[in-house]
C-alpha cells in the first residue's frame, strides 16, 4: 500500500499523510462495496499477501459480476 501512497501524494501534488487518508478512504469504499471474495481480500493484495487460494477466490468473484458461475 505504501507503493500507492506515494504515487497518490505524487501524482496529485499532496503530501504523503493526506494520500494515506485518500488511499485509505478509497479502499474503505471499495472494500465496503465490492463483493465478495474481492472486497475481502483487497487489502491481502495492496500488501503484497497473495497467495493462489487468493487469486482463485478473486477470480470466481469476478466471474460472478460478468455472470459467470
Amino acid at each position: 500500500m505504501d507503493e500507492l501512497v506515494d504515487l497518490v501524494a505524487k501524482k496529485a501534488g499532496i503530501s504523503g499523510t493526506q494520500a494515506k487518508k485518500a488511499v485509505e478512504t478509497v479502499i474503505g469504499f471499495m472494500n465496503e462495496r465490492l463483493p465478495e471474495p474481492i472486497g475481502g481480500h483487497l487489502d491481502d493484495y495492496l500488501e503484497g499477501n497473495v497467495s493462489q487460494d487468493n487469486i482463485s477466490q478473486v477470480t470466481k468473484g469476478l466471474g460472478g459480476l460478468l455472470g459467470k458461475k
